[in-house]
């Protein structure tokens, strides 16, 4: 009895949870079992409305997308996703290996993309690096007190993601706070666009660097008094970037 009362008061440990958004049967069947044997709490859904209501229901330890969906498209639900769950990764699944598609959806957000055909043990390596991305920022700021930073007009909230210019609040994707997080952490250094895929985006090794200069580009449009002559954000040609705090003359 007393091995009994011991045993009831063990909690059990929490699982991660995946949502695997798929309508090929035997696809969505492959990755389930793939994600199941790894003591993953499984969740599926054939169609993007199904999805978004899942997501709604009960929040992910992470998101695998396909692109094409009935009911909602992938890069919809991605948006969506990101808007209600800035930190959960999504890890897109697509039969499509054209660039542009992959600059657009980490733009929206996304985390990683896998080109099927894939190996299944690669997919579940980039889940699982998304996932302790993820954690390892928690952790840094649970162990951290309130930290903010002040440039010009601007003031920028590490904990709350929030930026402030002038009183008044600019909204920001999350990606874009954590690209201004990156600036604001190295000022006066030369950052070049494959540090801040490699840093910012967790690629070491990425087709485009065009989304990172969309991405300065709309941090100069919401934070500089003159985007088209920047004092903040400056571009060395060749080299990359340079973030100037109290601005160049």
């Amino acid at each position: 009895m007393a091995a009994h009362s011991v045993l009831a008061e063990v909690e059990p440990i929490a699982m991660d949870s995946v949502l695997i958004i798929e309508d090929s049967r035997s696809m969505q069947r492959a990755i389930q079992r793939l994600f199941a044997a790894e003591s993953f709490q499984v969740r599926l859904a054939s169609d993007g409305l199904a999805a978004l209501e899942s997501f709604r229901q009960e929040t992910p330890t992470a998101v695998i997308l396909d692109l094409k969906l009935p009911g909602m498209p992938g890069r919809d639900l991605c948006r969506e996703f990101k808007a209600m769950a800035p930190s959960v990764p999504i890890v897109i699944v697509s039969a499509n290996s054209d660039v542009d598609d992959k600059v657009l959806l980490l733009e929206l957000g996304a985390d990683d993309y896998v080109t099927k055909p894939f190996s299944p043990k690669e997919l579940l390596a980039r889940v699982r690096r998304a996932i302790r991305r993820v954690q390892q920022q928690v952790a840094v700021a649970e162990g951290q007190e309130s930290k903010r930073m002040r440039f010009a007009d601007v003031v920028v909230d590490f904990d709350s993601m929030e930026v402030v210019r002038a009183g008044t609040k600019v909204q920001v994707t999350a990606q874009e706070f954590r690209t201004l997080k990156y600036f604001l952490e190295h000022p006066g250094r030369v950052i070049s666009r494959e540090e801040l895929l490699n840093e910012v985006w967790g690629y070491t090794n990425y087709p485009s660097t065009r989304t990172v200069d969309n991405h300065v580009l709309r941090l100069r449009q919401k934070l500089e008094a003159d985007p088209g002559e920047p004092k903040y954000f400056l571009t060395l040609h060749g080299a990359g970037y340079r973030f100037v705090p109290k601005g160049a003359e």
